[in-house]
């Protein structure tokens, strides 16, 4: 059964789904259903008024219903959290859009124009704007919002029908389970220990800004901090700004002028300090928006977003990110599993880099992985000219292993030396210009099929600026600006052409490509495959009985029963080194454990 709906609820200036999550207006006290459109099947689409809609919500028997929302972490956040009926399946056709227009809007006024561009009876109302502020409809208004809201249920309906067979079946599974992972939650949260790590952050930033003695006003402003470092007989580092093309300060925590200064004047460290605690209050905000975003029962809904990226990786929504919690931190340590229940990680080994030695064909990498060779300290061996190994030679090896991460998608010598100064993948190097093309030269030799591939693949993306070019390879098929994914969707390069010699597209906005960034956007793409393939047959092993509950990039999260946890980790295991169908000469690892808490 396929049950259509829309939810209309009360918004206000401050009571909406722009001021607030999803959780916190649902949660609101001022939270109220006018009604909801509910359309069963093909049948025509009803209106069911505030004191209608409970009764015919649970009229429906929600455990042979797929739910069709358009934004259904919404719609169906109300269903789960405030009619308490769980559906078969969920259908969101902003994702679904998502997935198949990955650079263009999901909004439904926006997919109504897209899917049917040439009729103009499907196209969204405005009536809702004319009920802001108002709590208690009355008749002529309810009428108004019943029509628009019917409406919607139809264009979603619509929408839905015209999209359903070109979205990958398996691709609407995982739309199902990101919607479950919010809807349904399990994750447990220990609000004890955030609201702990909450206070002891505050209380440390406090501290740093009472130890440097200046006011809070001239460390948070950057003219005036500017002017307290010309107090201190300084010159404060500038920068050119983009949009009025004026010397600006260059005090934030990524400007390059300014790390220099903190460490050409670490005898000021504490006042560097005091600037650093009253403009970063990341782990203090973190730790307040999970202890916000924790329901009554314990749980947390985990807000991902589908189709988050070009490439298709998931992102953070709900201003919740989960996808940068940092590894061993409060955060991560702080969501449990239920009692009698353990939580159990497996994070795919080098998958990234795999993938692209597949690509390239590179096969004496190929076999590194697969006779398990520490490939960082290989490639270190080649760069210094000697046997590079883990505990011998730690730095050695973390310039091999920079190398690997940084340099597969064409990084040359000068942002390869950057990467390594800045600390962006460890602990800052110093390093020459002459040392950085060493090793850039030293990885391009090593692994020429890279190279190779980034030739390759812009070849063939540029060939199909011509409509007739229709080529596959490697299980991708180049045609019509579009490089085809085994999976069945794709990565959309929209409007491709050349301009001042450059392949150039249109997105959000105007952008270039080259082999590198064509590289890179093919490898993610198919590592992110692997991993929600992954994702679903954990999901779907009966013998298992496990909830995924959470992916953090190559990372599966999920919550099993306690007993014989160890069988319950080699079976995960072997789900995630399972090789694709059209790959299945790829070397896949992963390693994980498991803990009461989501520790690793």
């Amino acid at each position: 059964m396929l049950v259509t709906l829309d939810f209309e609820t009360y918004f206000d200036t401050k009571v909406s789904l722009t001021k607030l999550t999803t959780m916190d207006y649902v949660r609101h006290e001022r939270f109220k259903v006018w009604g909801v459109g509910i359309k069963i099947n093909h049948d025509e689409t009803e209106w069911f008024g505030e004191d209608e809609a409970e009764e015919a919500i649970h009229a429906i028997d929600w455990s042979e219903a797929t739910v069709v929302c358009h934004n259904t972490m919404f719609d169906g956040y109300i269903l789960t959290r405030h009619y308490g009926v769980i559906p078969k399946y969920y259908v969101d056709t902003a994702a679904m859009n998502r997935g198949l227009f990955p650079s263009q809007s999901a909004r439904l006024k926006d997919c109504a124009v897209r899917c049917f561009p040439d009729d103009e009876t499907m196209r969204k109302g405005e009536e809702l704007a004319d009920a802001k502020g108002i709590y208690d409809l009355d008749p002529e208004l309810e009428e108004a919002i019943a029509g628009y809201c019917i409406q919607d249920v139809d264009l979603t309906y619509a929408i839905y029908q015209q999209l359903v067979d070109q979205m990958p079946p398996s691709e609407m599974d995982i739309i199902n389970l990101t919607c479950r992972m919010f809807c349904e939650p399990k994750l447990i949260v220990d609000r004890a220990a955030l609201i702990a790590f909450r206070d002891s952050t505050i209380a440390s930033s406090e501290a740093l800004i009472d130890a440097a003695g200046i006011d809070r006003k001239v460390l948070s402003s950057n003219q005036q901090f500017a002017e307290h470092i010309r107090q201190m007989g300084l010159v404060p580092p500038t920068k050119v700004s983009a949009t009025t093309n004026k010397d600006i300060p260059a005090l934030g925590k990524n400007d390059k002028a300014f790390t220099q200064m903190q460490k050409m004047y670490p005898q000021h460290q504490h006042i560097w300090d005091a600037r650093k605690a009253v403009k970063s209050r990341i782990n203090e905000t973190r730790a307040q928006r999970f202890i916000d975003a924790t329901h009554a029962d314990g749980t947390i809904s985990v807000p991902l977003r589908y189709y988050a990226a070009h490439t298709g990786r998931f992102g953070g929504t709900e201003k919740i990110n989960m996808q940068n919690m940092p590894r061993n931190s409060p955060l991560r340590k702080a969501l449990f599993a239920p009692q009698g229940q353990l939580v159990f990680v497996a994070d795919l080994s080098n998958i990234e880099a795999r993938m692209l030695a597949w690509l390239a064909d590179e096969d004496d990498l190929l076999q590194q992985f697969r006779d398990g060779d520490d490939i960082y300290s290989n490639l270190a061996s080649q760069i210094y000219g000697r046997p590079i190994n883990k505990n011998d030679d730690p730095t050695e090896r973390f310039v091999g292993k920079t190398a690997v991460l940084g340099l597969g998608y064409g990084m040359g010598a000068a942002k390869f030396q950057a990467t390594l100064e800045a600390g962006a993948m460890g602990p800052p190097m110093k390093f020459t210009t002459d040392e950085a093309y060493n090793v850039v030269n030293t990885y391009r030799s090593s692994y020429a099929g890279v190279p190779l591939l980034w030739q390759k693949l812009e070849l063939k993306l540029a060939n199909t600026i011509n409509p007739a070019y229709d080529e596959t390879w490697h299980g991708l098929r180049f045609h019509q600006g579009k490089i085809h994914l085994p999976n069945g969707l794709a990565l959309h390069y929209n409007n491709l052409r050349f301009e001042l010699g450059k392949l150039t597209y249109d997105s959000r906005k105007t952008e270039t490509t080259w082999g590198g960034r064509i590289a890179e956007n093919v490898v993610q793409a198919l590592s992110r495959i692997i991993v929600t393939d992954s994702m679903m047959r954990i999901e779907n092993d009966e013998h298992l009985k496990a909830d995924v509950v959470l992916t953090v990039h190559d990372e599966i999260v999920l919550i099993s029963q306690a007993n014989n946890p160890d069988a319950t980790m080699n079976k995960l295991i072997q789900h995630m080194c399972t090789p694709p169908h059209w790959a299945l000469d790829i070397p896949l690892d992963a390693e994980g454990g498991y803990d009461f808490s989501y520790s690793k």
